[in-house]
């Protein structure tokens, strides 16, 4: 019987991700600003957890924030969860997704983007792998 992602044990996530995916998807890691490969990446699609491929961000929501991370303004219903983080001495929350628990990076509100939400999912690139629509369909 396979585990389901959540409760796969620190090995079995080393065997299957890279040094830098596990570095920042189960030790909430952060890559350099302005270093990830779809910061400013424009294609029509899903973004997936790179970790256990479940769908968390639809292309529609992408926008250029200058932060040197990917940002997006909404998530997928449900795939994404929020908890309140206090390392680095401030409050803010992290997003990690919920199927795998694998942590994407940080969402800020009231930032004043012209966006629906007024939020800024600001995301680790190598947290999430492109799929056009057409493959996603």
């Amino acid at each position: 019987m396979s585990q389901g992602p959540k409760t796969k044990s620190e090995n079995e996530w080393r065997a299957i991700l890279t040094p830098e995916q596990f570095r920042i998807l189960r030790q909430k890691g952060t890559e350099r600003a302005g270093t990830g490969e779809y910061e400013k990446f424009k294609g029509e699609g899903i973004y997936s957890c790179a970790g256990c491929g479940t769908p968390l961000y639809k292309s529609a929501t992408k926008f250029d924030s200058g932060c040197g991370w990917p940002a997006f303004f909404d998530a997928i219903p449900g795939a994404v969860t929020r908890t309140p983080d206090h390392s680095g001495g401030y409050t803010r929350t992290e997003i990690t997704c919920t199927a795998c628990g694998g942590h994407l990076g940080h969402v800020f509100s009231g930032e004043g983007f012209k966006t629906p939400t007024d939020e800024r999912h600001c995301v680790n690139s190598i947290s999430i792998k492109f799929g056009d629509e057409k493959a996603s369909a």
